[in-house]
């Protein structure tokens, strides 16, 4: 699966960014882009998204597991580059509670990503999430707002910590887990 990048917005991506960032926009498309992202995702083989079109965003299709159902449950989400590692932002859009994509990580943290879609299929991969806290939040959270400045608007409008997520391949993060272990005895 190829490395996630972000790129540089074109002038008019950057002006649909500032645009979506506005509480108006962001609780129309709260309602409306995940299943017109979907749709595009699957009719491009992974290739694009809406979102990525007219945002430049980097723009993934992460598939949970349901909290409560146990049935996979496929969201599209800005997945920001770091290293090999994505980071989630579980802003909701600014809205007061978190989505339930965060409630599915935390309940079952393995999950597919699939983007940049090659041939039939979209690339697909394992990954394993947890949440971030302290220094290691901050850092992520100054990426996520420097590749989209919106982020802080929604951070003001949803009167709650946004959870930061870092999606680590599965195999680097069983790597980490017995490290961490290790330590502890």
């Amino acid at each position: 699966m190829g490395r996630i990048e972000a790129e540089s917005p074109n002038p008019i991506q950057r002006a649909v960014r500032r645009l979506i960032a506005l509480r108006p926009s962001a609780w129309l498309l709260s309602r409306t882009i995940h299943p017109i992202d979907s749709t595009v995702f699957r009719a491009s083989r992974g290739r694009i998204t809406a979102s990525s079109v007219f945002t430049g965003l980097p723009i993934l299709s992460v598939t949970t597991i349901g909290a409560r159902s146990g049935q996979p449950r496929a969201v599209t989400l800005v997945g920001i580059p770091d290293g090999e590692r994505i980071i989630l932002v579980a802003s909701n859009w600014g809205q007061q509670k978190n989505p339930a994509w965060y409630h599915n990580v935390k309940a079952n943290p393995e999950v597919r990503v699939a983007h940049d879609g090659r041939g039939d299929v979209p690339a697909e991969r394992l990954y394993v999430a947890r949440e971030l806290a302290g220094a290691e939040r901050e850092a992520a959270w100054g990426r996520a707002v420097a590749l989209y400045p919106g982020y802080r608007g929604y951070a003001a409008r949803a009167g709650r910590d946004i959870p930061i997520i870092s999606l680590e391949p599965a195999t680097a993060a069983a790597a980490d887990l017995n490290r961490r272990q290790e330590n502890r005895l």
